[in-house]
């Protein structure tokens, strides 16, 4: 079994979902090997929540432990805001690891998180970077 590990370096361009003040953003992560029948779960982790911030910046490191390959894995984003009762949605994304070829060298990736209330043409693209790496014996 090995260990699959997320570098949440930071997010651009996110979409104020507030009506006063500005979004307070945090990151839901949540990696699943996607099986035809029954999804395998390997956790949820969650980061720091950053105030009043359209472009925030973590530098946290999230693992997940147990993973026996990249075989059919995926990781789900979720950035969420931060809100008094219940917390809104900004955007998310899904992101297949299986092509990635990843090792225990860690890998730079970007996605466009898909916003969760429209946006239309001209809606700015928020992205969010990450690094990745496997651990085939890491356990």
């Amino acid at each position: 079994m090995g260990v699959f590990t997320v570098y949440l370096d930071r997010i651009a361009n996110l979409r104020d979902s507030d009506t006063l003040g500005k979004s307070d953003p945090y990151v839901k992560f949540e990696l699943e090997q996607d099986n035809f029948v029954f999804d395998k779960g390997f956790g949820k982790q969650i980061s720091s929540k950053k105030k009043n911030d359209l472009n925030p910046e973590y530098g946290e490191t999230f693992t997940f432990k147990g993973v026996p390959s990249m075989n059919n894995i995926v990781l789900h984003v979720k950035v969420m805001d931060d809100d008094i009762g219940f917390d809104d949605e900004i955007g998310s994304a899904k992101i297949s690891m299986e092509k990635l070829g990843l090792t225990k060298v860690p890998k730079e990736i970007e996605r466009v998180i898909d916003h969760k209330k429209g946006g239309g043409w001209f809606s700015r693209k928020a992205k969010i970077y990450l690094k990745v790496s496997f651990d085939e014996g890491g356990e």
